[in-house]
């Protein structure tokens, strides 16, 4: 299990930029929460914004999860097809909360161990902090295996229309 809410990897496709970026608009849908008519369409895979020189997309999903990642790729042109670079991570206000209560939870811990001696408290926090950085990259681990399944599927042309 890795230590930060990161990953990457590389795939090496044999449809070219262009298909690639082709496919990913055809299913592929800018986020609009306040129109009811764009959602539901069981056709669009991923929200976000498809461009010549990358994309930021991530998976369509019917209720908030906040371990959703964002997935950042640039696809490169070889003779032989296309060399596709992603990037996921968590969006920046999951980065921001986690980040926030790992360092209150750890500000408690060293004030509890440190300045008045409450080992028990200290721990607790410490157990705490731990617990929910641990939730944090495991359901965002999770989330990962499923928008790269997609993805994946998506690039062998695998989908079910």
């Amino acid at each position: 299990m890795k230590l930060l809410p990161y990953h990457t990897e590389t795939l090496v496709s044999a449809l070219s930029k262009q298909e690639v970026l082709g496919h990913l608009i055809r299913v592929t849908a800018e986020v609009n929460y306040l129109d009811q008519r764009t959602r539901g369409n069981k056709k669009i895979l991923f929200n976000g914004m498809v461009g010549q020189k990358g994309f930021r997309i991530s998976k369509v999903v019917d209720k908030g999860d906040t371990f959703l990642p964002l997935v950042l790729g640039q696809v490169e042109e070889t003779p032989r097809g296309s060399i596709i670079f992603l990037k996921y991570r968590l969006f920046p206000g999951a980065i921001f909360f986690l980040a926030f209560w790992s360092f209150i939870l750890a500000a408690f811990t060293v004030y509890f161990f440190a300045v008045i001696h409450q080992y028990n408290y200290g721990a607790i926090c410490l157990a705490l902090g731990l617990v929910n950085y641990g939730l944090a990259m495991y359901f965002f681990q999770r989330q990962v295996r499923a928008s790269r399944k997609i993805f994946h599927q998506l690039i062998n042309f695998q989908l079910k229309d």
